[in-house]
């Protein structure tokens, strides 16, 4: 009647050995780090890295607990805090003697002690919010100035195509800053290129001069219009790569006209986010200046021609190209990192919307035999990617980059520019790394209330339920084990909130064994056997139990979908407590007590406290 077969009893073995592996790590702490990785596309992380970081911390008398090669980085552990500062001041001064100019990304981080043999099953410790251990702040700079320039070349190129429809004929135009300028040539023509530029171009102001020029600004509204978007696009573009990051719960708001907040809150790898927050990674398509004063300037012969701009090359060779953007990232569907299929280089494969499908489909057709340029900006530096010449015609609106890159380049750069382009270049100007909010006292206080709760909640259950007492306690031992090692393999946030759920599902899981444990006492009451007591009120006390924690977890459903930042942090431990509790509360408190109880076939007595009668006076049944 209670017993358990073999496979279950193997689930409950099981789903205890695993929960105790993952959550093992977080016992072992962290130790504090310094992270060096490339900074651009170009720079290499290698051996050679690994031993410059070595020389470098030798010559000033510092010694790491560990140097390795990483996923790209090195990482620098040591065994204190003013060690890891004063190795990364020697690493910046070594790595970036140029601040204007950083190569590397030198950043302080934050790894995990956890022993080899855990990390290689895959066991994390879990990440604690901005209020218990902190995490990382940044601040961004919005380059305003190039927003409203990039948008002035769109308004020139719309322009020049304009004029060509119309066939106004005139000396040329070209963008000079924020404004574009038109030379006419003739009166007639200025004025037919003034009423185009009033009746097509409404966010457009111009004025004239006595040489037949027109010089169009555009107005403060329009310009404000375009800081506006370049700010909320920017905001999106961050949130939809911290998403490719996997981070939870980051704080990504607006502060000012021109700067963005982002906190990262439990983040360790803080030098991959600051990579990947920090470059602009936006595309840009030009073609190449061939001209006589172009190919002079290639070879460094002669001066860049007005109208064009001198880009390098992976290789350090330079490109002149125009200045005419022909098609941007902001035209792109998807990115993904692959291969060429006739040299089986590393490449990254471009999907275009309707739009850049069909400006592409034009450029390549009126421009066969030209080269065309495709150059990637990172933190405002342009890099010509790859410059081929244009064989025929286009279409379909799928486009290659390849060119000397890894594997590595070509899957951060196809993230970069999958997770959206910026609308504009920014700049980190300040980057701190935040202490516990509410102070190392208080988070004690947090951490503590579970523990003594827990504590306290197992004496009375031993005192009031004797043997079915401690089987309950051990059933809520086994939950917490179960929940924190769900929450490590999860890689979730634990913030304060969270711990205030956990505490509350320690109360609710041992609220379900309370239950049973009633119910064995009201059927040993009316006189059942110690055996049938027991199905009986495991039985009877399931339906109840169900109920209870459904209508509970719909609550907390709602909280984790409506909810934001603190609230949904307590509603993912909330959940993941009553799917625990519903497990450990009666699956395996009753395979302990079958282990326990069902394999004595003439059992007269169970140890569940003492049982009163109705009239509450003549005790009949007492625990052994």
């Amino acid at each position: 009647m209670n017993r358990y077969p073999i496979w279950k009893y193997a689930i409950i073995v099981v789903a205890l050995l695993v929960s105790a592996i993952y959550a093992l790590p977080n016992l072992f702490g962290e130790s504090p780090a310094v992270q060096v990785s490339a900074g651009r596309s170009t720079v290499r992380i290698d051996t050679s890295t690994v031993t410059r970081v070595e020389q470098t911390l030798a010559a000033q008398g510092i010694q790491p607990s560990l140097v390795q090669l990483d996923a790209g980085s090195v990482k620098v552990r040591f065994d204190d805090t003013d060690t890891q500062i004063k190795a990364r001041d020697a690493l910046e001064k070594a790595f970036n003697p140029d601040p204007a100019d950083a190569g590397h990304v030198v950043a302080l981080n934050l790894l995990p002690r956890t022993p080899t043999w855990l990390a290689s099953l895959g066991a994390s410790p879990m990440y604690l919010g901005l209020d218990l251990r902190g995490g990382v702040h940044f601040m961004l700079q919005v380059d305003m100035a190039a927003a409203l320039q990039r948008r002035t070349d769109v308004l020139t190129a719309d322009l020049r195509t304009l004029l060509r429809e119309k066939s106004v004929r005139h000396g040329g135009i070209s963008r000079n800053g924020q404004s574009i300028e038109l030379r006419a040539g003739d009166a007639q023509t200025q004025a037919a290129a003034l009423e185009l530029i009033r009746t097509q171009f409404p966010d457009l102001q111009v004025a004239e001069t006595p040489d037949f020029r027109l010089v169009a600004t555009m107005v403060p509204e329009a310009a404000r219009r375009v800081q506006e978007q370049a700010l909320k696009q920017n905001i999106t573009t961050l949130h939809n790569r911290i998403n490719e990051l996997g981070v939870a719960e980051p704080v990504i708001q607006q502060q000012g006209i021109d700067r963005i907040v982002v906190q990262l809150p439990g983040v360790q790898d803080t030098a991959k986010a600051k990579d990947i927050l920090g470059r602009t990674a936006t595309l840009e398509l030009r073609l190449v200046d061939e001209s006589t004063d172009g190919l002079a300037a290639e070879r460094g012969a002669g001066p860049v021609p007005f109208g064009s701009e001198r880009y390098p090359e992976r290789n350090g060779r330079a490109v002149i190209v125009k200045r005419d953007v022909l098609l941007t990232g902001e035209n792109l569907t998807d990115a993904q990192a692959g291969f060429d299929s006739q040299t089986q280089e590393s490449a990254v494969h471009l999907t275009l919307d309707a739009k850049g499908s069909r400006v592409f489909r034009d450029i390549t057709r009126e421009n066969v035999g030209k080269r065309m340029a495709i150059i990637l900006f990172e933190k405002g530096r342009g890099e010509v990617v790859t410059a081929p010449v244009i064989r025929g015609e286009i279409g379909g609106g799928r486009v290659q980059i390849s060119g000397a890159m890894t594997s590595v380049e070509a899957s951060d750069t196809a993230l970069l520019l999958r997770a959206g382009s910026l609308a504009a270049p920014m700049e980190i100007i300040e980057e701190r790394t935040i202490g516990p909010s509410l102070g190392a006292e208080n988070i004690a206080k947090g951490f503590n209330s579970v523990t003594w709760g827990f504590v306290a909640i197992v004496v009375f259950m031993c005192v009031y339920y004797a043997m079915f007492g401690a089987f309950s306690s051990l059933a809520l031992g086994f939950n917490l084990l179960l929940l924190v090692s769900l929450l490590s393999m999860l890689q979730a946030t634990l913030t304060l909130p969270g711990i205030a759920a956990m505490a509350l599902a320690l109360g609710m899981a041992i609220d379900s064994n309370v239950l049973i444990n009633e119910r064995v006492r009201e059927e040993l009451r009316r006189g059942a056997s110690p055996q049938v007591a027991i199905n009986t009120g495991y039985d009877h006390a399931w339906g109840t139990i169900l109920d209870s924690n459904v209508t509970s977890l719909i609550a907390g459903v709602a909280l984790l979908i409506f909810g934001s930042g603190p609230v949904r942090g307590f509603a993912v431990v909330h959940c993941l407590g009553i799917v625990t509790s519903m497990f450990s509360s009666v699956f395996f408190s009753r395979g302990v007590v079958n282990f326990w109880y069902g394999r004595r076939k003439k059992l007269k007595t169970v140890s569940i406290g003492t049982i009163w009668r109705a009239d509450g006076q003549i005790p009949a049944v007492k625990g052994d």
